[in-house]
């Protein structure tokens, strides 16, 4: 790797951590010429699938178009960049595990949703507003009951195993 510093090609790697749960390696490296450190990140280059969109057309995955839209979802809301960072890691690893060479916007909308909901409520009705096209506030009222009952349902499913276990 080229020092960014004297643009030697000759450096040492001073210590390597996984990050981004996995997905990425960083390292520490140092320049044998004019010893200045720096960082290094490293990824795989994985073939994404691309993505059909509503109208039939064609387009390239794009994992920064993700990440802007889930850090529009969550917007005033308490959840870390470290957070969104982690959702688009587990959908670009949920895309990749599919082995598919082409996925719909809806499957990528339902991935979004599945980890927005996971991390945080609010934001992942406000993108299900805009991802279901709300029309009005019924339909934002029905998606918390539905949201409710669903929550209500596992809290029964918990308490009935652990009656189970007792």
């Amino acid at each position: 790797m080229y020092c960014p510093y004297c643009n030697t090609d000759d450096t040492k790697v001073i210590d390597s951590r996984l990050v981004d749960e996995g997905a990425r390696v960083r390292r520490r490296r140092e320049c044998i010429h004019c010893r200045e450190r720096f960082t290094s990140f490293e990824t795989a280059e994985l073939v994404l699938p691309r993505v059909i969109k509503r109208d039939g057309s064609r387009t390239a995955f794009d994992p920064e178009k993700l990440k802007r839209g889930l850090f529009k979802a969550v917007e005033k809301r308490p959840v870390s960049s470290e957070q969104v960072d982690a959702m688009v890691s587990r959908i670009l690893r949920n895309l990749r595990a599919t082995g598919d060479q082409e996925i719909s916007s809806e499957k990528v909308g339902a991935l979004v949703m599945i980890e927005l909901r996971r991390v945080d409520e609010v934001a992942y009705v406000r993108f299900a507003s805009v991802y279901r096209s709300f029309q009005d506030v019924g339909e934002f009222y029905q998606e918390i009951e539905r949201m409710k009952l669903e929550a209500k349902e596992v809290e029964s499913e918990t308490r009935q195993t652990l009656e189970d276990k007792v």
